[in-house]
């Protein structure tokens, strides 16, 4: 009975620490100020210069990149083509960057994300997708 009791207590303990480290942020003066609203509500509300595919080719390796055009077709599970008026160029976008769109080759649409290069492509690991009206 003592074993329970003492094994009961030890999980208590280390759930409570567990759950304290998972809350986080600054406790120090003004830390109400900048704990103002979690990373899932927004974001940076700057502007991003918009890019070609052109432009993309001789981008640096994970840079920063938002282009304006169409998605001609899907060649893979999550790889599509994706074409503006310099060009085409492979993109890959996760189901979970959808959020619910419907997008058709028809449907002009900004993609942001982040290029990709390897030794011999230029691919674009789309973060957002957002059908322009």
């Amino acid at each position: 009975m003592m074993k329970k009791i003492t094994l009961a207590t030890l999980i208590a303990l280390c759930s409570a620490t567990a759950f304290a480290q998972q809350t986080g942020g600054f406790n120090g003066p003004s830390a109400q100020e900048t704990q103002a609203q979690p990373a899932e509500q927004g974001g940076f509300t700057g502007t991003t210069a918009l890019s070609t595919v052109k432009d993309a080719q001789t981008m640096k390796d994970d840079q920063w990149i938002m282009l304006e055009g169409y998605l001609d077709q899907r060649i893979d599970h999550d790889k599509y083509i994706f074409r503006d008026n310099t060009g085409t160029l492979n993109v890959e976008i996760d189901g979970k960057r959808w959020q619910g769109q419907n997008v058709s080759p028809k449907d002009k649409i900004r993609i942001e994300g982040k290029v990709d290069k390897d030794w011999n492509s230029v691919e674009v690991d789309v973060k957002s997708v957002k059908i322009i009206k």
